[in-house]
C-alpha cells in the first residue's frame, strides 16, 4: 500500500478497518442513545444538596453517574472515531461537535459531586459504607477525594478559582497560538538544491538527513527564529510558572511540584530519585555520544548530529500480515492467554490499519467500557510501524484487562502508568529481534534503535524534568525568570547531560522555548518513569517467566483501583526507589557494550 497513492476511505478494504459496528450497528442507534442521554442528564440535579442524607441516596447518585458517564463515553468515542476515519467529512464533524456538547452538559450537571462529598462531616462516608455494603466498591474513589481535603478551599474560594481558570490558562493558549499559528521558519536548501520550508513536522526528518549541511541549516533556521522572540517567550513561560506557583500556595502545598504530583499520590521523592539515578548514569550517555561521533566518522559532533541514523535502515518492506506475526513471535514470553487476545484483536478488526485521505495522522489506542479496545494506525510497511503495532496493542490489552476486571469507576488507568504496557511490549519485541538475528548490520540497527529510545525518553525527558524543577524553584524563591537565565539553565543542562564529546551549539539554549509540555508543568517526568518501569517489567518477564507474567497481569487488571505506585509494586517494581531507573539504565549500558563490540570488530 505504501507504493500506491493515498486512497479514499470508501476504497479501503473493510478487512483492514476497525469494526465501529461493535459500538453501534448503525448510526440510528447512536442517535437513539444521544437522545436518551440528553433526556437523562437532569437526573443528576435531583441529588444536589442531598448526598449526606443517607447511604441509599449516595449509592443511587454514584450508580446514576456511572451509567450516564458510560453512555456519554460510548457516544463520544463513536462520533470521534468516525471523524478520525475522515476528518474532512462534515457529517462526522457535526457528530463529534454534538458529542462534545453533550459531554460539557454532563460535566456541568455532575460538577457539585466532589465539593459536596468533601463538605460532609468527617466519618460520614465511612458510616455510609458500613451501612450499605454496595457502597464499598467506591472506597478508593472516596479515599482519594478525602485525602486531598486539606487542599480544598471554601465553596466561595473554589468558585473563584474555577472562574479564574480561564485566565490562568492564558499562557498555555498564548504559547500554542504563537507556536502553531504565527511562527514561521526560514526556508533552507534541501539535499537536491530544492527550497524547503522548515516546519515543526519536518524538523526531526531534516535532522535525520545524511547531508550535514541540511541538518545544520534546519537547526539554525528553527532556533534562530525562537531566539528572535526570546524575551516574549520567556515572559509567557514565566507567567505560566507564576500561576502554577500561585495555585499551589493558595491550596497550601509546599511547592507546585508537590501539588502537581499529588493528584496521582506520587511523592516528590520519586521525581528526585529519577533525576539522581539519571545523573549517576550520565557516563553511559557520554559514551553513547562518543560512539555516535566515531560511527559518523567526524572529528566534531554537534547537537544537530544527534538524530541522523548511524546505521542505515536496510529498507526492508514489512507487509502488515508479516508485522502481526513478528509481534506475536516477539511477545511469546507473555504466554498463550496474552497471545490469544492479540490474535483476537488482529482477526476481529480492532485495528484501523492503513492511511486514507483525510484520516487522522499518527496512531493511538482508544475505546469505551463494555466493548473491545480500538487501535488507529497509518501502517507504512517499515520497522517503525511494526513497533507502533506492538506499542498500541500494549495499550489496547492494558485497557482490555482493566475493563474486564474493574467496575467502570476504576477502569481507566492514570497517566503515570499509561505508557508502561505499551513500552513493555516494545522492549520484549526488540529483545527478541536482536537475539534472533545473525545479520550484524541489522543487529546494530536494532540496538541503535533501542539506544535512541533510551536517549530520547529516559535521558532527554529527565533533562526536561530537571529544567522544570530548577526554573519553578527559582520562581518560588523570588528569582526572576529572564530569557538570559532560562537560556543559561538549559544550556548548562545540555552540557552536563551530553558531555565533552559534543559541541554544545549555542542555539540549543532556546530549546526550552519550543516544548509544549512545559505548559503542563511536571508532566514529562512520567515518560521517563513509565519507560523505566516497562524495562524493569520486561526484564522480570524474560528472567522469571510465568510467575512474572502473572504478577504483571495483576497490574494490567488493576486500572485505577489502587494508586499507581501500589499497582506497580504489586507487579514487582517499586518506583519509590531508584532501583528500577538504575536497572533500566544498566540495560542501556549493556546494549552500549554490544554496540561498541560490533564496532571494534569492524562489523559496522
Amino acid at each position: 500500500m505504501t507504493d500506491q497513492k493515498v486512497i479514499k476511505r470508501e476504497e479501503t478494504d473493510p478487512a483492514y478497518t476497525w469494526a465501529v459496528e461493535d459500538l453501534y450497528k448503525k448510526e440510528a442507534d447512536w442517535e437513539a442513545e444521544y437522545a436518551l442521554l440528553s433526556s437523562r442528564i437532569p437526573e443528576m440535579e435531583s441529588f444536589r444538596g442531598h448526598l449526606g442524607t443517607d447511604a441509599q441516596t449516595l449509592l443511587h447518585m454514584q450508580k446514576t453517574s456511572d451509567s450516564l458517564n458510560m453512555l456519554a463515553e460510548r457516544i463520544y468515542v463513536y462520533a470521534n472515531q468516525r471523524l478520525h476515519e475522515d476528518t474532512d467529512n462534515g457529517h462526522f464533524q457535526n457528530l463529534a461537535n454534538r458529542a462534545q456538547g453533550l459531554l460539557v452538559r454532563l460535566g456541568e450537571a455532575c460538577s457539585y459531586v466532589e465539593p459536596e462529598l468533601l463538605a460532609l462531616p468527617e466519618g460520614t462516608l465511612e458510616h455510609f459504607m458500613e451501612e450499605n455494603p454496595e457502597l464499598r466498591v467506591y472506597r478508593q474513589y472516596f479515599e482519594n477525594i478525602i485525602r486531598q481535603r486539606n487542599h480544598v478551599l471554601s465553596p466561595e474560594m473554589e468558585t473563584l478559582m474555577a472562574a479564574a481558570s480561564e485566565v490562568t490558562e492564558s499562557p498555555k493558549d498564548i504559547f500554542s497560538m504563537f507556536n502553531n499559528a504565527d511562527l514561521r521558519f526560514p526556508k533552507i536548501t534541501g539535499e537536491n538544491g530544492e527550497d524547503i520550508e522548515v516546519t515543526h513536522g519536518r524538523f526531526i526528518t531534516l535532522l535525520q538527513s545524511q547531508d550535514r549541511r541540511v541538518r545544520r541549516d534546519a537547526f539554525r533556521s528553527l532556533y534562530g527564529m525562537y531566539h528572535q522572540y526570546r524575551n516574549t517567550l520567556a515572559a509567557v513561560y514565566r507567567a505560566n510558572v507564576k500561576q502554577e506557583v500561585f495555585r499551589a500556595r493558595v491550596r497550601k502545598y509546599g511547592s507546585d511540584l508537590e501539588a502537581a504530583l499529588d493528584g496521582s499520590h506520587i511523592p516528590v521523592s520519586v521525581y528526585e530519585n529519577l533525576i539522581e539515578a539519571v545523573h549517576e548514569a550520565l557516563p553511559f550517555l557520554h559514551r553513547y555520544v562518543r560512539l555516535r561521533r566515531r560511527l559518523l566518522k567526524t572529528d566534531k559532533l554537534y547537537m544537530y548530529d544527534l538524530y541522523v541514523p548511524v546505521v542505515p535502515d536496510a529498507g526492508e518492506r514489512i507487509p502488515y500480515e508479516q508485522a502481526k506475526e513478528m509481534v506475536l513471535e516477539g511477545l511469546r514470553p507473555m504466554g498463550e492467554e496474552y497471545l490469544s487476545l492479540l490474535r483476537e484483536g488482529f482477526e476481529h478488526r480492532w485495528i484501523d490499519v492503513y492511511e486514507n485521505q483525510g484520516k487522522r495522522s499518527g496512531a493511538y489506542s482508544w475505546g469505551t467500557y463494555g466493548t473491545h479496545p480500538y487501535v488507529l494506525m497509518n501502517y507504512q510497511e517499515d520497522l517503525n510501524s511494526v513497533f507502533t503495532l506492538a506499542h498500541e496493542m500494549g495499550h489496547a490489552l492494558h485497557s482490555w484487562y482493566s475493563d474486564g476486571n474493574q467496575p467502570y469507576i476504576y477502569a481507566g488507568y492514570r497517566i503515570f502508568v499509561a505508557e508502561v504496557a505499551s513500552t513493555c511490549n516494545e522492549a520484549l519485541l526488540i529483545h527478541h529481534m536482536i537475539e534472533k538475528t545473525d545479520d550484524t548490520r541489522k543487529k546494530a540497527y536494532l540496538i541503535n534503535y533501542f539506544l535512541e529510545q533510551f536517549r530520547t525518553t529516559l535521558y532527554r525527558q529527565t533533562m526536561f524534568a530537571e529544567f522544570e524543577k530548577i526554573t519553578h524553584g527559582m520562581e518560588e524563591r523570588g528569582e526572576t525568570l529572564t530569557a538570559d537565565r532560562l537560556c543559561q539553565v538549559y544550556y548548562d543542562l545540555n552540557r552536563e547531560y551530553f558531555g565533552e564529546d559534543i559541541c554544545i551549539d549555542r542555539e540549543i539554549e532556546m530549546e526550552w522555548a519550543r516544548i509544549p509540555h512545559f505548559y503542563t508543568p511536571f508532566y514529562v517526568y512520567q515518560y521517563a518513569t513509565g519507560f523505566s518501569a516497562a524495562i524493569a517489567l520486561s526484564r522480570k518477564i524474560l528472567k522469571e517467566g510465568e510467575k512474572a507474567v502473572e504478577d504483571y497481569k495483576k497490574f494490567l487488571k488493576g486500572g485505577s483501583s489502587a494508586y499507581p505506585l501500589d499497582l506497580l509494586r504489586a507487579a514487582g517494581v517499586d518506583m519509590e526507589q531508584k532501583q528500577p531507573v538504575t536497572d533500566a539504565l544498566q540495560v542501556f549500558g549493556q546494549y552500549l557494550d554490544e554496540m561498541e563490540r560490533l564496532m571494534e570488530h569492524d562489523a559496522l
